[in-house]
């Protein structure tokens, strides 16, 4: 079986943490890594523009590799772009949801949902709270600066913990589980286990897309070698050889610009 190509698309490095669940799942397959950073962060875009730009960007890049499967690793577009682009492609595409139903199953006290303001805020997210959360204490935070703080961490920042308790001060005590609701926030999550402490249990959804994908690619190449890893950027991405550096570790080859055209 030769190997997939998979397209895994976020506005900046957070859906490297759902990558890393998919290829501890399928080592040997491709995988293209395309980021927006020209437009991040995304939760501060219109509707419109973000299903614009996803759109046109997931489709420059199928005009110039055979993509099998796309992986929308960013909560925010997710709950927008996904009927959009699953009526211009004829290959599977998947999303990513808030964990709230695993992480409802499993608390006893109250769950804390930390996304975006933008995920918080939707009224998707107000419905599966409602659907999968019906009896449990839900308590919502939206930061724009832990996603700042993950991309600062991946170039080398040092986390300040003092500010990272600041953000996250209204769990603090409240919860026994919390959802990771961005795909940046599982790369802060020894930080945020940290501040929330150990009996906090953290909850994101990186495992079941990986589960997802493999069961739509029928677990995937059976070749030997590792397969291919290349990262894309829309625009020049700050501390790009820090970036590069983090990048090294995935086993990903330097990143590529690649901007939005037509526009």
């Amino acid at each position: 079986m030769g190997r997939n190509n998979i397209l895994i698309f976020d506005s900046g490095v957070g859906g490297l943490s759902v990558f890393k669940e998919i290829y501890r799942r399928l080592p040997h397959d491709n995988y293209f890594y395309l980021f927006d950073n020209e437009a991040y962060p995304y939760g501060e875009l219109s509707q419109s523009i973000l299903i614009e730009r996803t759109c046109r960007l997931i489709n420059q890049m199928m005009d110039e590799q055979p993509i099998d499967i796309v992986v929308i690793a960013c909560n925010t577009a997710s709950t927008v772009v996904l009927p959009h682009l699953r009526s211009q492609l004829s290959i599977p595409v998947v999303g990513v949801v808030p964990a709230i139903k695993p992480a409802s199953l499993i608390s006893t006290k109250a769950v804390g949902l930390i996304a975006t303001p933008a995920t918080v805020s939707r009224q998707y997210t107000r419905d599966l709270i409602r659907d999968f959360a019906p009896e449990k204490e839900v308590v919502l935070l939206g930061s724009t600066r832990l996603v700042e703080m993950a991309e600062e961490k991946l170039r080398g920042f040092p986390i300040d913990l003092t500010e990272l308790q600041q953000v996250l001060n209204s769990l603090i005590g409240q919860i026994d589980v919390a959802v990771l609701g961005c795909t940046h926030f599982p790369l802060l999550k020894q930080e945020i286990s940290t501040v929330l402490g150990d009996d906090v249990v953290l909850v994101d959804s990186g495992s079941a897309i990986a589960k997802r994908v493999a069961y739509l690619l029928g677990e995937g190449s059976i070749q030997q070698e590792k397969g291919e890893l290349r990262a894309f950027c829309s625009a020049p991405p700050f501390e790009e050889e820090a970036l590069n550096q983090s990048l090294k570790t995935f086993s990903f080859s330097p990143i590529e610009h690649f901007p939005l055209r037509g526009v």
